[in-house]
């Protein structure tokens, strides 16, 4: 039997941002490793996911989830291989995907690890476009915004790893126009040359809302709000009678220090009826099966086409996540750790 390693670097927070996170706020730090417990398996990560949501975690206030500690392991999702089970139906040499990312070697509770194939789909596939990214795009179009065919659709920040999704699955499954923002003049390009949407626009290169009135005449019955701010207030401008929104992000405030002024034009929302109702993906699980199903089969085909934005090394972990902050990545942001 191999050897198990006797230690593992992980990141720890060390200091509650103020605004932008700074390198400082962060430290790389050696914990041992301790052989699993019954029902426990030891996995060593071969990739971790950042996200926009781990900022919110990273202030010391309530909501969904819990803040994280101070001078403790982050968490985020992960995918690795198995190295020693005491558990049922995990082996040695399987890959799964959990929670607890941020570190080179996690030991958890098997039930809160789900096995992945990588055979079916790369591995870090289950980090983004078939794994929690994925579904809050299935989910917050299909679900939350009631999208039907013939409906038109506006995403904003449509180059990052929900909103590329969003747009696609709304071509397949019958949008009459999907249109997108991005904040460079590639990733526009990347929109309407590979992803498929009809309309795209630079947000800083105009105020948002003549933009989408230019790329979108007739007005939009869904949008998709990954930024929140300027975009959210121009969307409510376009959206048609009893149009929907899914509010699923604020990356546009998350940093701010002051609080951000919401959307002028809300009055709108009464006289056409509007919804715009918030949503987080865990409220979704039941649709997990289907999901996998339906979209695994289009990436294999594909129809569905996905980007990943790779860095390499636990070292440069935190580098990742703020360059993802700063729109860095198009697609999904993965940090692979080297062997």
């Amino acid at each position: 039997m191999t050897a198990l390693p006797t230690t593992s670097r992980e990141w720890h927070l060390t200091a509650r941002p103020q605004g932008w996170p700074k390198p400082e706020d962060f430290a790389l730090r050696e914990s041992a490793v301790t052989e699993p417990g019954e029902g426990q398996i030891l996995v060593r990560n071969l990739h971790m996911s950042v996200d926009p949501y781990m900022r919110g975690r990273m202030d010391d206030v309530k909501s969904y989830v819990p803040p994280f500690q101070l001078d403790q392991p982050m968490e985020g999702g992960a995918v690795g291989e198995v190295i020693a089970s005491k558990a049922d139906g995990f082996a040695v040499g399987d890959h799964v995907l959990h929670g607890l990312g941020w570190r080179e070697y996690a030991l958890l509770d098997a039930a809160k690890a789900a096995k992945v194939d990588p055979e079916a789909a790369p591995l870090t596939a289950y980090l983004g476009v078939l794994g929690m990214t994925g579904l809050t795009a299935y989910a917050g179009l299909l679900e939350v915004a009631s999208f039907k065919e013939g409906d038109a659709v506006f995403v904003s920040g449509a180059a990052g790893a929900v909103g590329s999704e969003v747009g696609q699955l709304a071509k397949l499954k019958g949008a009459s126009r999907v249109i997108g923002s991005a904040g460079t003049d590639d990733k526009v390009r990347l929109l309407t040359e590979e992803y498929g949407f009809d309309a795209a626009f630079n947000y800083k290169n105009g105020p948002v809302a003549q933009q989408l009135k230019a790329a979108a005449p007739d007005g939009i019955d869904v949008y998709f709000d990954n930024v929140g701010g300027e975009h959210l207030e121009a969307a409510i401008s376009s959206l048609n009678v009893h149009g929907r929104a899914t509010i699923c992000g604020m990356i546009a405030q998350y940093n701010a220090t002051e609080p951000t002024p919401a959307p002028r034009n809300l009055a709108l929302v009464i006289g056409k009826r509007l919804r715009l109702q918030g949503m987080l993906v865990r409220d979704h699980a039941a649709l997990q099966p289907r999901f996998v199903e339906e979209v695994s089969a289009w990436v294999r085909s594909g129809e569905l086409k996905y980007r990943e934005t790779v860095v390499n090394g636990i070292d440069n972990a935190v580098e990742a996540f703020l360059g993802m902050l700063r729109g860095e990545n198009t697609g999904k942001m993965i940090v692979s750790f080297n062997d």
